[in-house]
Protein backbone atom coordinates (compact mmCIF):
# COMPACT_ATOMS: atom_id res chain seq x y z
CA UNK A 1 0.00 0.00 0.00
CA UNK A 2 3.17 2.08 0.29
CA UNK A 3 3.27 2.09 -3.27
CA UNK A 4 -0.31 3.01 -3.70
CA UNK A 5 0.19 6.19 -1.54
CA UNK A 6 3.35 7.42 -3.26
CA UNK A 7 1.63 7.04 -6.36
CA UNK A 8 -1.99 9.50 -4.95
CA UNK A 9 1.05 12.20 -3.53
CA UNK A 10 2.24 12.27 -6.88
CA UNK A 11 -1.37 13.00 -8.18
CA UNK A 12 -2.52 15.06 -5.79
CA UNK A 13 1.04 16.97 -6.29
CA UNK A 14 0.15 17.08 -9.96
CA UNK A 15 -3.28 18.60 -9.34
CA UNK A 16 -2.07 21.00 -6.80
CA UNK A 17 -0.05 22.37 -8.93
CA UNK A 18 -3.16 23.08 -11.52
CA UNK A 19 -4.68 25.26 -9.16
CA UNK A 20 -2.05 27.47 -8.03
CA UNK A 21 -2.33 31.07 -9.07
CA UNK A 22 -1.34 31.38 -12.46
CA UNK A 23 0.39 34.59 -12.38
CA UNK A 24 2.30 33.37 -9.81
CA UNK A 25 3.19 30.22 -11.48
CA UNK A 26 3.87 31.35 -14.40
CA UNK A 27 7.35 31.76 -14.40
CA UNK A 28 7.94 28.16 -12.94
CA UNK A 29 5.59 27.01 -16.01
CA UNK A 30 7.71 28.88 -18.33
CA UNK A 31 11.40 27.41 -16.37
CA UNK A 32 9.41 23.40 -17.24
CA UNK A 33 8.66 24.18 -20.68
CA UNK A 34 12.35 25.49 -21.18
CA UNK A 35 13.83 22.40 -19.40
CA UNK A 36 11.15 19.71 -20.29
CA UNK A 37 12.95 16.07 -20.50
CA UNK A 38 12.14 15.98 -24.56
CA UNK A 39 10.78 19.22 -26.23
CA UNK A 40 10.18 19.49 -29.69
CA UNK A 41 13.01 22.12 -30.31
CA UNK A 42 15.33 19.72 -28.78
CA UNK A 43 14.05 16.31 -30.74
CA UNK A 44 14.41 18.06 -33.44
CA UNK A 45 17.52 19.47 -33.61
CA UNK A 46 19.05 16.10 -32.08
CA UNK A 47 17.15 13.90 -35.01
CA UNK A 48 18.01 16.73 -37.72
CA UNK A 49 18.52 14.25 -40.50
CA UNK A 50 17.91 11.21 -39.09
CA UNK A 51 14.42 11.26 -39.34
CA UNK A 52 11.63 11.58 -42.06
CA UNK A 53 8.80 13.62 -41.78
CA UNK A 54 5.02 12.19 -41.67
CA UNK A 55 2.15 14.38 -42.63
CA UNK A 56 -1.28 12.48 -41.67
CA UNK A 57 -4.66 13.29 -42.15
CA UNK A 58 -6.96 12.46 -39.04
CA UNK A 59 -8.19 8.52 -39.20
CA UNK A 60 -4.77 7.38 -41.58
CA UNK A 61 -2.86 4.61 -39.67
CA UNK A 62 1.08 5.30 -38.85
CA UNK A 63 1.15 1.57 -38.27
CA UNK A 64 -0.86 -0.93 -37.88
CA UNK A 65 -0.74 -4.58 -35.66
CA UNK A 66 1.44 -7.31 -37.30
CA UNK A 67 3.40 -4.82 -39.46
CA UNK A 68 7.59 -4.91 -38.96
CA UNK A 69 8.48 -3.28 -35.61
CA UNK A 70 11.32 -1.09 -37.70
CA UNK A 71 11.13 2.31 -36.18
CA UNK A 72 10.38 4.44 -33.38
CA UNK A 73 8.14 7.52 -33.66
CA UNK A 74 7.35 11.03 -32.46
CA UNK A 75 4.65 13.36 -32.38
CA UNK A 76 5.39 16.79 -33.51
CA UNK A 77 1.64 17.90 -33.81
CA UNK A 78 -1.82 16.40 -33.35
CA UNK A 79 -2.43 12.96 -31.53
CA UNK A 80 -2.55 9.66 -32.33
CA UNK A 81 -4.23 6.83 -30.60
CA UNK A 82 -3.32 3.22 -30.22
CA UNK A 83 -5.46 0.00 -30.34
CA UNK A 84 -5.30 -3.44 -29.82
CA UNK A 85 -7.54 -5.81 -32.14
CA UNK A 86 -8.27 -9.47 -30.16
CA UNK A 87 -8.51 -12.76 -31.87
CA UNK A 88 -11.82 -12.66 -31.55
CA UNK A 89 -12.25 -8.76 -33.03
CA UNK A 90 -12.44 -7.15 -30.12
CA UNK A 91 -10.89 -3.89 -30.23
CA UNK A 92 -9.24 -1.89 -27.02
CA UNK A 93 -8.02 1.38 -26.47
CA UNK A 94 -4.49 1.75 -25.25
CA UNK A 95 -2.96 4.95 -25.38
CA UNK A 96 -3.47 8.35 -26.49
CA UNK A 97 -0.07 10.16 -27.51
CA UNK A 98 0.25 13.90 -28.00
CA UNK A 99 2.77 16.61 -28.85
CA UNK A 100 6.14 15.72 -27.58
CA UNK A 101 5.63 11.71 -27.23
CA UNK A 102 7.35 9.20 -28.74
CA UNK A 103 5.66 5.81 -29.15
CA UNK A 104 6.50 2.49 -31.23
CA UNK A 105 9.80 2.30 -28.72
CA UNK A 106 9.07 -1.85 -28.21
CA UNK A 107 11.35 -2.27 -31.42
CA UNK A 108 14.14 -1.03 -29.55
CA UNK A 109 13.57 -3.59 -27.02
CA UNK A 110 13.67 -6.58 -29.46
CA UNK A 111 10.03 -6.56 -30.59
CA UNK A 112 9.77 -7.73 -33.66
CA UNK A 113 6.41 -6.85 -34.73
CA UNK A 114 3.63 -4.15 -33.36
CA UNK A 115 1.13 -5.80 -31.13
CA UNK A 116 -0.91 -2.42 -31.29
CA UNK A 117 -2.03 -0.25 -34.02
CA UNK A 118 -1.25 3.43 -34.08
CA UNK A 119 -3.87 5.66 -35.89
CA UNK A 120 -4.11 9.45 -36.50
CA UNK A 121 -6.86 10.88 -34.41
CA UNK A 122 -6.62 14.41 -36.01
CA UNK A 123 -4.02 15.73 -38.14
CA UNK A 124 -0.89 14.91 -36.98
CA UNK A 125 2.95 15.38 -38.32
CA UNK A 126 4.92 12.98 -36.95
CA UNK A 127 8.70 12.17 -37.15
CA UNK A 128 9.79 8.71 -37.96
CA UNK A 129 13.06 7.45 -36.83
CA UNK A 130 14.48 3.89 -37.94
CA UNK A 131 15.43 1.73 -35.29
CA UNK A 132 19.11 1.80 -36.72
CA UNK A 133 19.29 5.54 -36.30
CA UNK A 134 17.99 5.58 -32.87
CA UNK A 135 19.88 3.16 -31.20
CA UNK A 136 23.15 4.79 -32.44
CA UNK A 137 21.90 8.24 -31.23
CA UNK A 138 21.27 6.69 -28.25
CA UNK A 139 24.25 5.32 -27.87
CA UNK A 140 26.45 8.08 -29.08
CA UNK A 141 24.66 10.84 -27.60
CA UNK A 142 24.83 10.87 -24.10
CA UNK A 143 22.59 13.64 -23.32
CA UNK A 144 19.79 12.80 -25.39
CA UNK A 145 19.97 9.04 -23.99
CA UNK A 146 19.42 10.44 -20.82
CA UNK A 147 16.27 12.49 -21.49
CA UNK A 148 14.50 9.72 -23.70
CA UNK A 149 15.43 7.70 -20.70
CA UNK A 150 13.52 10.25 -18.03
CA UNK A 151 10.42 10.09 -20.90
CA UNK A 152 10.09 6.81 -20.65
CA UNK A 153 10.59 6.31 -16.93
CA UNK A 154 7.99 8.94 -16.68
CA UNK A 155 5.47 6.76 -18.80
CA UNK A 156 6.12 4.37 -16.92
CA UNK A 157 4.66 6.22 -13.76
CA UNK A 158 1.94 7.40 -15.86
CA UNK A 159 0.97 3.66 -16.73
CA UNK A 160 1.50 2.17 -12.57
CA UNK A 161 -1.21 5.33 -11.78
CA UNK A 162 -3.41 3.88 -14.42
CA UNK A 163 -3.02 0.83 -12.61
CA UNK A 164 -3.38 2.03 -9.68
CA UNK A 165 -6.59 3.68 -10.66
CA UNK A 166 -8.05 0.80 -12.35
CA UNK A 167 -7.21 -1.65 -8.77
CA UNK A 168 -8.47 1.19 -6.30
CA UNK A 169 -10.97 4.03 -7.36
CA UNK A 170 -14.80 3.74 -8.86
CA UNK A 171 -15.72 4.12 -12.16
CA UNK A 172 -16.84 7.69 -11.67
CA UNK A 173 -13.41 8.56 -9.98
CA UNK A 174 -12.09 6.82 -13.04
CA UNK A 175 -13.64 8.69 -15.54
CA UNK A 176 -13.29 12.08 -13.79
CA UNK A 177 -9.16 11.50 -14.13
CA UNK A 178 -9.36 10.13 -17.55
CA UNK A 179 -11.25 13.61 -18.64
CA UNK A 180 -8.49 15.23 -16.48
CA UNK A 181 -6.09 13.61 -18.74
CA UNK A 182 -7.43 13.72 -22.01
CA UNK A 183 -7.92 17.32 -21.03
CA UNK A 184 -3.66 17.79 -21.36
CA UNK A 185 -3.79 19.18 -17.57
CA UNK A 186 -0.64 16.91 -16.97
CA UNK A 187 1.06 19.10 -19.94
CA UNK A 188 1.02 22.28 -18.95
CA UNK A 189 -1.42 22.45 -15.99
CA UNK A 190 -3.96 24.56 -18.54
CA UNK A 191 -7.20 22.96 -18.63
CA UNK A 192 -8.65 22.73 -22.78
CA UNK A 193 -11.12 20.94 -24.38
CA UNK A 194 -10.88 17.53 -25.46
CA UNK A 195 -9.80 17.21 -29.05
CA UNK A 196 -10.70 15.04 -31.36
CA UNK A 197 -13.68 13.88 -29.54
CA UNK A 198 -13.95 10.85 -28.19
CA UNK A 199 -17.20 8.27 -28.02
CA UNK A 200 -18.73 6.71 -24.69
CA UNK A 201 -17.85 3.58 -25.39
CA UNK A 202 -14.11 4.41 -25.62
CA UNK A 203 -14.68 6.28 -22.83
CA UNK A 204 -16.24 3.17 -21.01
CA UNK A 205 -13.53 1.17 -22.59
CA UNK A 206 -10.50 2.89 -20.69
CA UNK A 207 -12.24 3.57 -17.79
CA UNK A 208 -13.38 -0.63 -17.88
CA UNK A 209 -17.00 0.21 -17.48
CA UNK A 210 -19.97 0.42 -20.07
CA UNK A 211 -21.50 2.49 -21.84
CA UNK A 212 -24.50 3.06 -19.58
CA UNK A 213 -22.45 4.03 -16.68
CA UNK A 214 -20.35 6.73 -18.78
CA UNK A 215 -23.60 7.81 -20.14
CA UNK A 216 -24.93 8.26 -16.55
CA UNK A 217 -21.74 9.93 -15.35
CA UNK A 218 -21.52 12.30 -18.11
CA UNK A 219 -25.06 13.29 -17.76
CA UNK A 220 -24.73 14.18 -13.97
CA UNK A 221 -21.43 16.07 -14.32
CA UNK A 222 -22.92 17.74 -17.15
CA UNK A 223 -25.70 19.23 -14.79
CA UNK A 224 -23.42 19.67 -11.87
CA UNK A 225 -21.51 21.30 -13.99
CA UNK A 226 -18.28 19.64 -13.83
CA UNK A 227 -17.78 19.32 -17.63
CA UNK A 228 -19.74 21.14 -20.45
CA UNK A 229 -20.90 17.87 -22.91
CA UNK A 230 -22.71 18.53 -26.52
CA UNK A 231 -21.12 16.21 -28.56
CA UNK A 232 -17.38 17.87 -27.51
CA UNK A 233 -16.45 17.84 -24.03
CA UNK A 234 -15.12 21.06 -21.94
CA UNK A 235 -14.15 19.81 -18.33
CA UNK A 236 -14.32 22.58 -15.64
CA UNK A 237 -11.83 22.70 -12.54
CA UNK A 238 -14.51 21.81 -10.50
CA UNK A 239 -13.96 18.05 -11.40
CA UNK A 240 -10.51 18.38 -10.16
CA UNK A 241 -11.90 18.07 -6.71
CA UNK A 242 -13.14 14.42 -6.99
CA UNK A 243 -9.13 13.28 -6.88
CA UNK A 244 -7.45 16.39 -5.31
CA UNK A 245 -9.14 15.87 -2.16
CA UNK A 246 -10.60 12.00 -2.27
CA UNK A 247 -13.97 12.85 -2.87
CA UNK A 248 -16.42 11.00 -4.83
CA UNK A 249 -19.57 12.23 -6.45
CA UNK A 250 -21.26 10.07 -3.38
CA UNK A 251 -19.89 12.01 -0.82
CA UNK A 252 -20.27 15.37 -1.95
CA UNK A 253 -23.30 15.24 -4.34
CA UNK A 254 -25.52 12.19 -3.27
CA UNK A 255 -24.49 10.41 -6.48
CA UNK A 256 -24.07 6.58 -7.11
CA UNK A 257 -20.32 5.03 -6.86
CA UNK A 258 -21.36 1.88 -8.57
Amino acid sequence: MAGVRRNNDRWEDAMNGVTRDKKRTAPRKLRAKESAALSPRVVMATTNGMGSGLKLPAHEAVFRQGDPADAIFYVRTGKVQLTVISDQGKEAFVALFGPGDFFGEGCLAGQTVRLATAVATTPSNIVRIDKQSMVRLLHDNEEFSEKFMAFLLMRNIQVEADLVDQLFNSSEKRLARLLLVLANFNNDGELRPIVPKISQELLAERVGTTRSRVNQFMNKFRKLGLIEYNGSIKVHTALLNIIVHDQSLTDVRGLDQK
